[in-house]
């Protein structure tokens, strides 16, 4: 069995996790939406990942809606102390699947409830508020508003840390002035680069930065290039992705998702893959294939 342990920790607020966590959001249907074609499979999943000691799962009510945290309660409640349970509010999911965004301090404080109540639990560890300006990357604008009512969910008990997701630096910058941030969570991987001068002055700071997508955007010049690093090292392309992720920098916490047992593992075994200093200079240049 691989073991995550060996990667070592990072803090999230004042817990510590294991650097290689999961990711819940395919748990539920296509598209995010609906219930998961296998159920039992889904739950299985979950307390697979626990079992292997992953010790930090990124959810969020709007998964669904509201399917992945009543999965992760029917498969893990009561929770082990040591789980840090992760969730998302800011946005709604239209009746066609569309996501939306749910800024105002109603729909935000309804937000926290629903997971409360969904996940079984009396306080939620961190909360990600997700910047909606654009759906799908960054855009600016001012995230006082929404970060105010949850700093007052925050002194009520309901929330003890807050995060961000899908922010810019500016925002990161605002954020930070208003409240205590203990991690950011942002597209980021060995194509998209953009928030490299962000990682490290989190690093800096102590305060965590959570990836996603770690293999998407890829070009298929790009995809091709780490297909052929991957192969070298007996290793799949997401393995290898994963791996330059944890060596990027220490404050990196990992959230691969898969609803199969299978990935499951090859995604926690890439805690066990050593990357060559030749290999990493390779894949550093990841980033700059086709933009001549």
């Amino acid at each position: 069995m691989s073991s995550i342990s060996q990667v070592g920790t990072f803090s999230l607020g004042d817990r510590r996790v294991r650097r290689l966590g999961y990711g819940a959001m395919q748990l539920a249907g296509p598209g995010v939406f609906g219930p998961p074609k296998d159920r039992d499979a889904a739950l299985a999943v979950l307390r697979e990942a626990v079992a292997r000691g992953v010790d930090h799962i990124d959810t969020s009510d709007f998964y669904g809606p509201h399917i992945t945290n009543q999965l992760i309660r029917e498969a893990l409640h009561p929770y082990r102390d040591e789980l840090t349970l992760v969730t998302k509010v800011g946005a709604l999911r239209g009746t066609d699947g569309s996501w939306l965004p749910a800024f105002s301090r109603e729909e935000l404080t309804q937000a926290v409830h629903d997971n409360l109540r969904n996940l079984g639990l009396e306080q939620l560890a961190v909360v990600n508020l997700r910047c909606m300006f654009s759906v799908h990357h960054p855009e600016e604008g001012s995230l006082e508003a929404p970060l105010r009512v949850l700093a007052d969910l925050q002194k009520q008990g309901l929330i003890r840390h807050i995060g961000l997701s899908n922010v810019t630096r500016t925002q990161v910058a605002e954020g930070r002035s208003i409240c205590d941030i203990v991690c950011v969570q942002n597209q980021y991987n060995l194509a998209h680069r953009g928030d490299d001068a962000l990682i490290d002055e989190l690093a800096r700071d102590g305060i965590a930065y959570v990836p996603f997508f770690p293999l998407g955007g890829f070009t298929p010049l790009q995809s091709s290039t780490l297909s052929e690093v991957a192969a070298r090292l007996a290793a799949t392309p997401m393995q290898v992705a994963l791996a330059w992720l944890l060596r990027r920098s220490p404050n990196i916490l990992l959230i691969p998702g898969t609803a199969s047992i299978a990935h499951l593992r090859e995604n926690l075994a890439a805690a066990e893959l050593r990357l060559p200093d030749d290999t990493v200079r390779a894949l550093d240049t990841v980033a700059n294939i086709g933009s001549a």
